[in-house]
């Protein structure tokens, strides 16, 4: 285990800079989450801190040691990468032991280190077998025990499910936070899954354009977002934005299509003030005393409904957990908890505290 400390790193191609001075402590045995939009930096990012990039300016720290000019192999770390990268001809337990193999530890260090990560992870009985005679799932295990062996002080995760189907995911997720509970070991992962940053981060990077938007834990970064990228980023379906005003007496929310939504105590944002209006799915209430709005489209998912609502030439999306029994092309009215919305300024993206 080791700390992780990222100093204004920076990354240029020829001329074009695509991660920005990014500065993230990450604390020793911590489960650290790289997330955000595809081309925002967070593979190049885990590259960086790998050794398979190299770093244009800045510092990377492993355990208080500078190691940007490091080779890879010099930095204690392994990686796990999407495409599992086993050898074919290879068996699970020669995969798994291959790198101790080319560090020359002995065959008996060798197999005792081979065996227990099998044991860890599941693959006692597959030691004999080749990749092609494993599942996706269970290919991507092997991955992992090669990292394992290895003993390294930071563990590197690229996108290691995204070949997965959607069922295989929810439980690889579960075990490698099973895992992380076990090992103890610095994990930082890089995923566009939200999803799967919320459920398995400790703590959450969120990147947009190389610059890092906010880091905090999957909660705050849920019920605090920073700004409107975040909000809108994190959560699933995302967060609602209404473009409009404070109205009179900061009593409602008027929309920039006029539609005015009651507020049940005026936030502490001066009235006729442009805003976004950030609400997550499921805080909209039906509300008999609230405003109107119409059914347009109803997606049932087992456990929940998602409803798009149009207010006044806006759609809203909600997440109800009740059979409400609504139809398409209802007419209903809702109300919004006042403690539950977000409010970001138009211009800067920024969370406006109200």
């Amino acid at each position: 285990m080791a700390p992780l400390a990222i100093r204004r790193a920076t990354k240029s191609f020829g001329g074009f800079e695509v991660l920005h001075g990014i500065d993230i402590d990450i604390e020793d045995g911590e489960f650290v989450v790289l997330v955000g939009p595809s081309g925002c930096g967070k593979s190049t990012l885990l590259r960086l801190i790998a050794g398979l990039e190299d770093i244009t300016t800045g510092e990377i720290l492993i355990d208080d040691k500078e190691v940007s000019r490091l080779h890879p192999k010099d930095r204690d770390i392994a990686m796990v990468f999407q495409s599992y990268a086993l050898y074919p001809h290879m068996s699970v337990a020669e995969n798994m032991g291959f790198s101790l193999r080319m560090r020359d530890v002995k065959p008996p260090e060798r197999d005792r280190k081979v065996q227990a990560a099998a044991e860890i992870l599941g693959l006692t009985p597959l030691l004999d077998r080749y990749p092609r005679q494993l599942s996706g799932g269970q290919r991507q295990r092997v991955a992992m025990g090669r990292a394992i062996v290895r003993d390294p002080k930071v563990f590197l995760f690229d996108e290691p499910l995204s070949n997965l189907d959607a069922k295989l995911r929810v439980q690889m997720r579960a075990e490698i936070r099973v895992l992380h509970k076990k090992l103890k070991t610095t994990i930082v992962y890089v995923t566009h899954d939200q999803i799967e940053a919320m459920t398995m981060a400790d703590k959450i990077v969120v990147l947009r354009d190389g610059h890092v938007e906010q880091i905090g834990s999957p909660l705050e970064l849920y019920d605090t977002p920073a700004n409107a990228f975040v909000g809108g980023f994190i959560g699933s379906p995302a967060m609602n934005m209404l473009n409009g005003r404070i109205g009179e007496g900061g009593r409602s929310f008027v929309t920039d299509n006029g539609a005015e939504l009651p507020l049940a105590a005026p936030p502490r944002i001066e009235p006729g003030r442009a805003t976004i209006m950030g609400l997550r799915p499921e805080d909209i209430e039906i509300d008999e005393a609230g405003f109107p709005a119409q059914v347009q489209l109803i997606e049932p998912t087992g456990a929940d409904i998602h409803v798009n609502l149009e207010v006044s030439g806006d759609v809203l999306t909600a997440v109800f957990h009740e059979r409400l029994g609504l139809s398409e092309g209802q007419s209903v009215r809702l109300s919004i908890p006042v403690d539950k919305v977000h409010f970001f300024d138009p211009d800067s993206g920024d969370r406006i505290v109200g």
